[in-house]
């Protein structure tokens, strides 16, 4: 057998959304500290308390798979893990907000924009613009409705990230 060293490719869509990022910063280069310091830029990490590697290599003796010393219980979709999520805005920034559960559009709602970034909205004025990692649960249905009723716009950052 003869191995090759390979580079990785690009995809279609990667390249689009860097394209689509050079394009949004062109935009709003020219913006003052005025401008920015009415955007809250929001993101959020998850912590796995398990390995991400669904291996675990073990020494065992031949014809051994399946006894109960070599067999290890999986949780599945994605087992216990941690959520942090945070927003910054210049000059200031929200407190952590660390959580068990997988965030969905209704936690989203309910714990993200109601506990904090309508605090923030308050505080700023009409200036205010929010803008958050753009992944499924922030584009919730629920989650327009929210951010329409509390007159919270958000910052139109798009389809920029390659992230789902």
């Amino acid at each position: 057998m003869r191995l090759h060293r390979l580079h990785c490719s690009r995809t279609g869509n990667v390249n689009r959304c860097y394209r689509l990022q050079l394009t949004w910063s062109r935009e709003h280069v020219l913006w003052t500290l005025q401008e920015w310091s009415c955007v809250m830029f929001s993101d959020e990490s998850r912590f796995s308390l398990q390995s991400d590697s669904r291996r675990t290599l073990i020494w065992r003796a031949p014809g051994t798979r399946y006894h109960q010393e070599n067999t290890i219980e999986r949780h599945r979709y994605g087992g216990a893990g941690w959520l942090v999520w945070g927003g910054i805005i210049l000059g200031s920034r929200t407190d952590l907000h660390v959580q068990s559960v997988t965030m969905t559009g209704h936690t989203y709602r309910d714990v993200i924009l109601e506990q904090h970034v309508r605090l923030f909205r308050g505080t700023m004025g009409a200036e205010f613009l929010f803008m958050d990692d753009n992944t499924r649960p922030h584009r919730a249905n629920i989650v327009d409705e929210c951010l329409q009723s509390e007159g919270i716009i958000r910052m139109d950052f798009g389809q920029l990230t390659h992230r789902t």
